[in-house]
């Protein structure tokens, strides 16, 4: 009996023990993620910068490429070699990056230089430390401290360097005349200085009647030569401060502000005439395409109707600059057409990393996709293979950074920029790498998780999102073609919105009414089809060979018009428009499995980014479903949802934001929509008096 007894008693300590162990087992593997804030970016993972260049010898190579590195091993050493200290640092992050990516084995040799000599960020930030178009705070140069923020502009500098970009517009495009006085030049110099650190060239936007405004010069007529003189002392005056300046950025004759031909003039007679007083300094003058008149009966056609005559009558020196599309840094365009018309003048494409059109920092809309639909698009200019990337000489985005601790004011924001950069350095690389590259070093790896399962579990499903997230944006917004049915603030949706010029108004764009919806830019309407290449101009003339996806853009469409799928347009509307909130609920499912492989503070951040994208996402479907279901008088198809809020009440209401136009959400995350104080100009519905003033 004793003996039994003793015998039990060894069983169940066994027992005890073997729990024990196997709780203390599970613990182990139980993933600890660290106290991660992502203020370090995609320089989260891995060694440090200082680090790699301790354990690696480093050294010019004249026979290299001024921006071109080489990393190989020799002799039980690794060596990372460029034709510059720059071209250096460069190779220090590429190794940095691979060793990240577990791609630094022995072995290495690895040459790499940029494609593009020009590589920059075109930052939109005023005098005042307000930033045109930026969600992430105030201007990180802050302008109005008596000190330029040193830590920051160093951190940003190597964030650049790591993805090789070269170049820094510091104002914006719509400038103060005040950049270019004595004062603004010193300070600008006090931030070159850091740049050129990293190999960041530093630019200035300009405005046209700089001379007027500073000098009291009478006139802006490019051709004037007291016009001449004034800039040409400007620029004497900025390298004396500057001795590497690199140019000027220039807006001119476009939304309502002045430039050469208020005189008479040319873009290529503006153009020059700075152009000229650069050049003894090899400066550059980056003159932006995006021009265009009220009174145009289509602006898609004006880049083209403006530049392509002409085209060979620019300096040496000038780039024009183009946006990615025709409009502007809509969901989705077509690429712009020019890219496909200038033959002898020097072009560079002008992409959006900002959030503009997208939901701002608050919507996840991975933009690697939207820069490589538009570099591998195909213009056919010199036969086939002419695509954009191919055709410019020089690459711009306009950045998406700011005093937010994070710099982007959203973690997944900061992709768009890491992307940016990484097609800047070689645009034949892959959005789907590019995603893969920028998750990989941006989440710290839990304590205690195999790299498999980190792999399995996170990484895999976050890329899936990243590379679904901008047709996702699509679906909710503007599908099929359709663009520009923002509101006023271009946040969230106003399909009826009127404006004092036509081509700022919803309405001018869509076109919808009983007989359908959709901007005839066919041979029987606008003809932009025909500033493409052929063969695409006749695939985008025909509604049978039209993309889909861009319907909208070239075509108006009966309601009943019968897609692809067989669904009339009006339910492939509905359903695209639904399929898009059902993604981003997707979304949210995904990622709150997902909490137990990231701190809680981006865990927190990102879900509450979703929740409000969600409700966004349902606003902008009820407001257009709803609105031009009073144009097809049809129903919704029995598988959509129905609206959540009537089209009246949404009409009448606008979004609240706060003084740097950021929109405002509810505890709920819902956007809180008022009723403004001046009735908001709106579209004409069937039946209802159109005499509102515009």
């Amino acid at each position: 009996m004793v003996e039994q007894t003793l015998l039990n008693m060894h069983i169940n300590l066994k027992s005890t023990i073997a729990a024990a162990l196997s709780l203390s087992l599970a613990a182990c593997s139980t993933p600890k993620p660290s106290n991660q804030d992502g203020t370090d970016l995609w320089l989260a993972n891995g060694r440090s910068y200082e680090q790699i260049e301790e354990s690696v010898q480093t050294g010019i190579d004249t026979s290299l490429e001024k921006e071109e590195f080489h990393i190989f091993d020799k002799d039980g050493k690794r060596f990372v070699e460029g034709g510059s200290s720059a071209a250096i640092r460069y190779g220090v992050y590429a190794l940095q990056r691979a060793e990240v990516l577990g791609q630094a084995g022995a072995g290495m040799d690895i040459k790499e230089k940029p494609y593009y000599e020009y590589r920059i960020l075109n930052h939109w930030d005023n005098l005042d430390d307000t930033v045109e178009r930026g969600y992430a705070g105030l201007s990180m140069w802050e302008w109005t401290s008596p000190e330029i923020p040193s830590e920051r502009i160093h951190h940003y500098g190597q964030l650049c360097a790591s993805v090789g970009l070269n170049g820094a517009v510091l104002n914006n495009v719509n400038s103060n005349p005040l950049i270019l006085d004595s004062e603004h030049i010193a300070r600008v110099a006090e931030i070159a200085d850091i740049l050129r650190q990293y190999g960041i060239t530093t630019y200035l936007s300009i405005k046209w009647t700089s001379p007027m405004a500073l000098s009291g010069v009478k006139s802006g007529d490019p051709l004037d030569p007291q016009v001449r003189k004034w800039w040409k002392e400007k620029a004497d005056e900025i390298y004396a401060a500057i001795p590497d300046f690199g140019g000027f950025l220039v807006k001119a004759n476009s939304e309502g502000q002045a430039g050469p031909q208020d005189y008479g003039r040319t873009h290529a007679d503006g153009a020059n005439m700075l152009a000229e007083a650069l050049k003894p300094y090899g400066g550059i003058v980056m003159w932006r395409a995006f021009v265009y008149s009220p009174t145009s009966p289509d602006r898609a056609n004006q880049a083209v109707e403006e530049f392509k005559p002409l085209d060979g009558k620019f300096a040496d020196n000038v780039i024009i600059q183009i946006k990615n599309g025709p409009i502007d840094f809509q969901p989705r365009e077509p690429f712009s057409p020019l890219f496909g018309q200038l033959k002898n003048t020097a072009m560079m494409v002008e992409f959006q990393i900002t959030q503009e059109y997208l939901g701002f920092s608050n919507h996840l809309v991975y933009h690697g996709t939207t820069y490589e639909e538009c570099l591998d698009s195909d213009t056919y200019r010199d036969g086939k293979g002419s695509t954009v990337a191919r055709n410019v000489k020089a690459i711009a985005g306009v950045a998406n950074t700011g005093q937010d601790p994070n710099f982007c004011g959203y973690i997944f924001a900061q992709a768009n920029w890491y992307a940016f950069g990484r097609l800047a350095w070689n645009p034949e690389l892959s959005a789907e790498q590019i995603a893969d590259e920028w998750v990989r070093q941006t989440f710290n790896k839990p304590d205690g998780m195999k790299e498999s399962a980190f792999e399995k579990k996170f990484i895999s499903p976050v890329k899936d999102i990243l590379m679904s997230s901008r047709e996702t944006a699509v679906h909710y917004s503007m599908p099929l073609g359709l663009h520009h049915i923002f509101a006023g603030s271009h946040y969230g949706p106003g399909p009826w919105e009127r404006s004092i010029r036509p081509d700022w108004s919803c309405v001018y764009y869509h076109k919808a009414g009983e007989d359908g919806i959709g901007f005839n830019r066919t041979r029987t309407g606008s003809d932009n089809v025909d500033q493409y290449n052929q063969p695409l101009a006749d695939e985008f003339n025909s509604l049978e060979t039209c993309p889909e996806n861009l319907l909208l853009w070239f075509h108006h469409v009966p309601w009943d018009y019968k897609m692809h799928n067989g669904n009339t347009l009006w339910d492939e509307l509905c359903r695209t428009y639904d399929k898009g909130v059902s993604e981003v609920e997707k979304y949210q499912t995904t990622w709150a499995g997902l909490k137990p492989y990231v701190s809680n503070a981006i865990f927190e951040e990102v879900s509450k980014k979703l929740d409000i994208q969600k409700h966004d996402a349902q606003w902008w479907r009820d407001a257009c479903v709803g609105y031009f279901q009073t144009f097809s008088k049809m129903p919704l198809p029995q598988d959509v949802k129905p609206l959540n809020i009537p089209i009246d009440s949404l009409r009448t209401k606008s979004m609240l934001s706060d003084r740097y136009g950021m929109p405002t959400h509810d505890e709920n995350n819902l956007p809180v929509l008022v009723t403004p104080r001046r009735r908001p100009n709106i579209g004409t519905l069937p039946g209802q008096d159109s005499s509102v003033p515009e």
